[in-house]
């Protein structure tokens, strides 16, 4: 199990976090085509939608998404 951030576009405020079992090569084949799809004008995405990607083409390995973290301050 691991925290990988996930970046996919310019803007910081768009990026998140998955905690999950799936390797880089596992999210890059689902995560990859739905980006280069909007980014040459075919249909819009959102996090959600790559997270579900993933759940559907991985149905039984751990993949949750986080955008910010508790934290601790001392």
């Amino acid at each position: 199990m691991r925290v990988i951030k996930i970046n996919t576009t310019a803007f910081e405020e768009e990026d998140f976090y998955l905690l999950t079992t799936l390797t880089d090569q596992d999210i890059v084949e689902v995560i990859n085509p739905i980006v280069n799809a909007e980014r040459d004008g075919y249909e819009e995405y959102n996090n959600d939608v790559l997270v579900e990607a993933l759940k559907k083409r991985y149905p039984t390995d751990y993949v949750e998404m986080y955008v910010e973290f508790d934290e601790l301050i001392f």
